[in-house]
């Protein structure tokens, strides 16, 4: 009887807790050990696991946005991208103004390269910068979150003295300071990669060019409306009005475009809120650094849900009648046994993570993206201000006609409210094509195949845009054009444009992201991407802008358009020579060994 009663005991400390059971999954998810107690215990005992024949019968999970697993996370960073590209988007649609509105009589030719500066001034500083902030992202006194932080808030402020400058050059030092100190854009991508596995990195990275197609649509929109407010809504903000008052929002009057930057800023700042209190440190050797931005929001989640369970429900404890029993709700953040958590921090800061060095990261696949990535953002850069430009220039003399099909000049004499509305139509149809073509068509050719077809569409797209100035329009110039087919015939322009860029943005952040050679310079080669983007998102705009003055000077404005259309050949080549990797081509010493030892320990 001794003999039973300890086997009993035995088996009863041996078997799994039952909340494990509960939450873990069924007895089929137990560990093997199970299956030695199958002689003392009325338990089956489990299959011996063979990889060899079970491996044809399983079947991978398909990956869809219902299984992917860490949305608040990607939530999170899916909106810091947002804000940004907000800010970008909407100074977008009235900067041709605001800069006009500096030096009114300086002609559009000279506007268009302030364009350019304006655009590329930002970028041009975080070229200086993104190595910088990469490595920094990469370092265990900072970390990812920190850099987000950072950018946040000082590109805010940039935001802030843009909308209050009354100079060219006071508007410029802004645009550089806030390009500067914003590292967000590697950070974000990599702790998108850092918040989920591999096999979810097609979906996760599409969260980004899906904010950069949101923020197209409503960055637009609100920059249109809120530009220079006291003289589109004289009878809302003007003298003797319910708003303005006797004396008026005089300030709206002397700063006309700070309205707009005001709420690029609020919307900044919000989200630098939200980072630090939701978000999670996704560097490993940070892990375990008390972060005190989650306690607060892990602490306002518990008594959020304290007050939503007072509501309706009474406590287990309350039921029970003992306070012992409650129900633990206290924040994850605060350790349960701080000396373990201790421990764990100890154990990483002892013994730091292996890293590859600088100098081999210049691997052939790597070298290739980045040149295929900086012909893509120079072209982004280079469409992004040709396309305000041409839609602010104003319309050509009717009296002149075109010699011939290449010698023609005008623009569509767009103000900031239909500039709004032609670049939301940008973003609608990125935000439709993303959900729609881009799964059906990306799964069918595969990531590499559905970049290198997608790269064809950009040459035709900008070959046939100078060509909307020719399309008749139902208004007289100098008044904005107008009509179906001026209509049409821009969303036929967009429809190739961003049909092009669905398929290749996605694909340009994932394939730099399979291309770093090891994981601990996953930061660094992001930096790098955003280093190589800027550079070149700096460059095409600046150029972009100097060739589409010189083609109004020699009445072909057609010529920044076809000087793009060449370079984006370039990329369609240099894309044909792009890898897809697996983000871990070279091995650090013992790293062979361990896969070895994990590879014999699961068999």
């Amino acid at each position: 009887m001794a003999g039973e009663d300890a086997e009993k005991i035995a088996n009863t400390l041996l078997a799994p807790p039952k909340h494990l059971k509960s939450s873990r999954g069924t007895a089929a998810d137990a560990p093997s050990y199970n299956a030695s107690l199958s002689s003392s215990s009325s338990r089956p005992a489990l299959p011996a696991h063979d990889p060899e024949k079970a491996g044809p019968e399983k079947k991978s999970t398909p990956v869809t946005w219902r299984n992917l697993p860490n949305k608040k996370q990607l939530a999170i960073l899916a909106g810091v991208r947002v804000v940004d590209f907000f800010q970008v988007a909407s100074l977008q649609t009235y900067m041709f103004h605001q800069l006009k509105s500096f030096s009114p009589s300086l002609p559009d030719s000279k506007i268009s390269l302030q364009a350019g500066v304006m655009q590329g001034v930002f970028t041009s500083a975080q070229i200086v910068t993104a190595i910088l902030w990469g490595n920094i992202a990469d370092a265990p006194w900072a970390g990812r979150k920190n850099v987000l932080l950072i950018g946040l808030i000082g590109t805010a402020l940039s935001c802030i003295g843009v909308g209050y400058s009354t100079t060219f050059e006071q508007a410029v030092v802004f645009r550089c300071l806030g390009g500067a100190i914003n590292g967000t854009v590697g950070a974000a991508r990599t702790m998108v990669a850092e918040s989920v596995d591999k096999k979810y990195h097609s979906r996760a990275f599409l969260l980004l060019p899906i904010a950069f197609n949101i923020a197209n649509v409503i960055g637009p929109i609100f920059g249109g409306l809120m530009a220079d407010p006291a003289a589109n809504y004289p009878n809302t903000l003007g003298p003797n009005t319910p708003l303005g008052g006797k004396k008026y929002m005089k300030w709206l009057h002397t700063f006309p475009y700070a309205a707009p930057n005001l709420l690029s800023a609020i919307l900044l700042l919000l989200e630098a809120w939200i980072v630090w209190i939701g978000l999670q440190e996704t560097l490993e050797s940070r892990r375990y650094v008390r972060d005190r931005g989650r306690e607060l929001g892990e602490n306002i989640s518990y008594w959020l849900g304290k007050l939503r369970f007072h509501s309706g429900y009474s406590r287990v404890g309350q039921q029970l009648g003992s306070e012992d029993h409650e129900l633990d709700m206290s924040p994850p953040t605060t350790p349960a046994h701080p000396e373990i958590s201790s421990a764990k921090e100890m154990s990483m800061r002892s013994t730091p993570r292996k890293r590859l060095a600088f100098r081999k990261i210049w691997t052939k696949n790597v070298i290739m993206v980045l040149i295929t990535t900086a012909i893509f953002d120079f072209q982004m850069g280079g469409f992004a201000n040709l396309w305000l430009l041409f839609l602010s220039a104003a319309r050509a003399d009717p009296a002149a006609k075109a010699l011939d099909a290449f010698h023609f000049s005008g623009g569509m004499s767009f103000p900031p409210s239909l500039i709004g509305r032609s670049m939301a139509i940008l973003g609608i149809f990125g935000v439709v094509l993303q959900f729609s073509l881009y799964p059906t068509l990306s799964s069918r050719w595969g990531l590499l195949r559905s970049f290198q077809l997608s790269l064809l569409l950009f040459p035709l797209a900008y070959f046939l845009a100078p060509y909307l100035a020719l399309l008749p329009s139902s208004s007289p110039a100098p008044l904005p054009a107008s009509g179906f087919l001026i209509w049409a015939g821009i969303a036929v322009v967009l429809f190739l444009q961003v049909a092009a860029r669905t398929f290749a943005l996605p694909a340009t952040i994932i394939l730099l992201n399979n291309a770093s050679p090891h994981p601990s310079v996953l930061g660094t080669i992001h930096g790098l991407g955003s280093s190589a983007s800027s550079t070149f998102r700096t460059i095409g705009p600046i150029a972009a802008g100097r060739w589409f003055g010189t083609g109004l000077q020699r009445d072909m404005v057609g010529l920044a358009w076809w000087g793009l259309s060449a370079v984006s050949i370039l990329g369609v080549l240099g894309g044909f020579f792009v890898e897809n990797g697996n983000g871990h081509s070279i091995k650090l010493e013992g790293e062979v060994e361990e896969e070895q030892r994990g590879e014999k320990r699961e068999a």
